[in-house]
């Protein structure tokens, strides 16, 4: 038997004005995941974890042995979970994996992104192409090539597989650490060029001030996953990543609930 645990709090805007709801939510709850877990004798905690746990990082791409000094509350609370499973592996021989998400996207046929609210970029950019009204970019004055952040996006579906392996290798590299992200960084700008491209909608944007707590680039080195656990992400364009949600919203335009 064995835990995967991706239940939080994730939106980083909000974790900035509410942090005792982040570390509430997503440190206590999770404590009390794990003595669930203890009383029923499961010993195997394959745990979702984030990029946030960087902060805003010295250098790219961002290894797992990075400086950890988070921005918001939310990286915060992964990286003091994260702490805090170290000592249950230590005091109760729970055997466990964290798996840092840089910026998980994309859907399939059946599963897709609802958020409410939607924070997420890819989401978001492609309501606007839906309802034909312009998405908001926070942010023209970072330090990047074009002043928007960068993130690196990851396929869900390769983010599946990666826990899977994780929990097929947890014996063998208990208590590592690994980043998913597909090694390529991608601009706000150029995540809206891509859902033109897919979508044919001319998609305005909207320049907003910057959001608190966003660091300005954020990409991975993912050689540790690929070499230990074998993990091959079969999704690393962006563009198929923005198609594969773009399919899954125009058949279900209002998310979930229609």
């Amino acid at each position: 038997d064995a835990v995967m645990h991706m239940a939080a709090e994730t939106v980083v805007e909000y974790s900035m004005t509410d942090p005792r709801r982040y570390f509430h939510n997503n440190i206590v709850g999770g404590i009390n995941l794990l003595d669930a877990m203890l009383k029923h004798e499961v010993y195997k905690f394959v745990f979702s974890s984030s990029a946030a746990v960087y902060g805003d990082p010295e250098s790219i791409p961002i290894e797992e042995g990075h400086l950890k000094l988070p921005v918001n509350s939310y990286g915060e609370s992964k990286l003091m979970f994260e702490h805090i499973l170290q000592w249950y592996g230590k005091a109760y021989g729970l055997k466990h994996i964290f798996l840092r998400y840089f910026n998980a996207a994309g859907a399939t046929e059946l599963l897709g992104e609802d958020h409410c609210p939607e924070t997420h970029l890819i989401p978001n950019v492609l309501k606007a192409a839906l309802l034909q009204s312009p998405i908001s970019i926070f942010g023209t004055d970072y330090p990047t090539k074009d002043g928007s952040c960068i993130r690196d996006y990851v396929d869900v579906i390769d983010i599946a597989q990666a826990h899977i392996l994780a929990l097929e290798r947890i014996e063998q590299f208990n208590g590592r650490a690994y980043n998913l992200g597909n090694e390529e960084g991608c601009s706000v700008f150029e995540v809206v060029e891509a859902a033109r491209k897919v979508t044919h909608a001319e998609i305005p944007v909207k320049i907003s001030s910057r959001r608190a707590g966003d660091p300005a680039v954020l990409v991975a080195s993912s050689k540790q996953a690929k070499l230990e656990l074998g993990w091959k992400p079969q999704f690393a364009q962006l563009e198929a990543i923005v198609e594969s949600a773009w399919k899954w919203m125009r058949k279900h335009p209002e998310g979930y609930s229609a």
